[in-house]
């Protein structure tokens, strides 16, 4: 096996794989348009339902929509009441913008520190409806606000994140205080901080 590293973020990693896998005839798994891999995720809903009793809320970091499909219906499944927060980095919220209008639109993207959730989605993707269907509310968070979480993570935590696990407890601090007395939960997504 040979790993190939391209792209500064995620998005670009994807179309380069793409691309690789149409020229060399391999097989293009997507990261979240797929659904085995966001039935994979959806066993992080089942580990926390095994976990936890009576969530009020979960935190997740939106990029292709896999990991908050997979969780979210899951949840909503088991535990109705349960709010699902999916966290945009405003600087690349095409998933965000996409919910907004039920339908997948291009948006501006920036550098971000969340880079993990970077870049836009695939036309066809069947993550949208899903997302729909069971995100409560949408947290769009800054780059100043995902450096905080990251140093929060880092200093009060000693837990090194990468910026996509970071925008979800960024989200989580934003509306912390109407969170307060509840169980929530955050998930970290990854540890690929460079």
């Amino acid at each position: 096996m040979k790993v190939i590293l391209h792209g500064a973020e995620s998005g670009l990693a994807e179309l380069y794989s793409q691309e690789l896998a149409a020229a060399r005839g391999l097989v293009y798994v997507s990261p979240y348009n797929d659904p085995e891999i966001v039935a994979g995720h959806g066993t992080i809903g089942l580990e926390l339902l095994e976990q936890a009793e009576e969530i009020d809320n979960v935190f997740i970091a939106m990029g292709g929509g896999g990991l908050i499909s997979g969780i979210g219906s899951v949840l909503k499944s088991f535990s109705y009441r349960t709010r699902v927060y999916g966290v945009a980095a405003q600087n690349s919220a095409a998933f965000a913008a996409s919910m907004a209008v039920g339908r997948v639109v291009e948006t501006k993207h920036h550098d971000t520190l969340a880079d993990g959730v970077a870049e836009g989605m695939e036309e066809d993707s069947i993550t949208l409806p899903l997302a729909v269907s069971v995100v409560d509310e949408v947290v769009t968070c800054t780059e100043i606000e995902i450096a905080h979480a990251l140093r929060e993570l880092a200093f009060r935590e000693n837990q090194i994140a990468e910026g996509a696990a970071a925008l979800a407890l960024a989200g989580f601090l934003k509306v912390a205080e109407r969170c307060r007395g509840q169980k929530s939960i955050v998930i970290l997504c990854g540890a690929n901080f460079d």
